[in-house]
């Protein structure tokens, strides 16, 4: 049976980074699947094979090379953390479908919380929003509101999913979000949702399990 639990808010990186990689280690092919939600301390996050030249003004914000992929992306308060501990072959679906169901899962909490028109952008993960009907941006144009990070080691999988909910947005201008220049990036509030970082991350929390138990399949 899969566990969800919050950690200590706001929470520094690196001793969750570290915990994570540490429960990856040491689970066996017992042990339950986990999702852990948090809210972070300012941090920059440089994905593996992320490009430094795409932090273009730390302001003093610490920036940490992880092991997930992407490029870099900025956590910090008003930002929901969700971290998925999964064991990919336990339930028997590749990285694509992994991706997919978190994104989806996304996407549905989104429209719960009256955003539905929250979509996927075309060769780069995460989900977006109009701009237009965010800040008054471009018609046509996407608003980055959700990041996914992931690291899958020996089929399980650690890091995860970002959602923006009630956050200074003013740290995502010091970097390219993602590795994409000029990308906009909204939280919840701005796009006229009113929700709590505790209730963004339950209604989450909750498709993802109701989504991993139905993919689970009978070993």
């Amino acid at each position: 049976m899969m566990q969800a639990r919050w950690l200590k808010r706001p929470s520094p990186y690196l001793p969750v980074w570290e915990a994570m990689r540490d429960f990856t280690e040491a689970r066996g092919s017992d042990t339950p699947d986990a999702i852990w939600l948090t809210e972070h301390e300012p941090v920059y996050t440089l994905g593996q094979a992320g490009k430094p030249e795409h932090v273009l003004n730390s302001a003093g914000i610490p920036v940490v090379r992880c092991d997930r992929g992407g490029q870099v992306t900025y956590h910090g308060p008003g930002q929901v953390m969700v971290y998925c501990l999964m064991d990919l072959r336990r339930l028997k679906i590749f990285v694509k479908e992994y991706v997919a169901l978190l994104e989806d899962a996304i996407i549905g909490t989104l429209e719960e919380l009256g955003l539905p028109d929250a979509c996927r952008k075309p060769g780069a993960p995460g989900v977006y929003v109009p701009a237009a009907s965010a800040d008054g941006g471009a018609q046509g144009e996407l608003a980055k509101i959700a990041a996914l990070g992931i690291k899958v080691r020996n089929g399980c999988t650690y890091h995860g999913l970002a959602l923006n909910v009630d956050m200074d947005l003013a740290p995502f201008l010091g970097i390219n979000p993602c590795g994409y220049e000029g990308l906009k990036t909204v939280d919840l509030r701005t796009c006229g949702i009113e929700a709590t970082i505790e209730d963004a991350g339950e209604r989450l929390a909750a498709r993802l399990g109701e989504a991993f138990a139905g993919v689970a399949r009978p070993v």
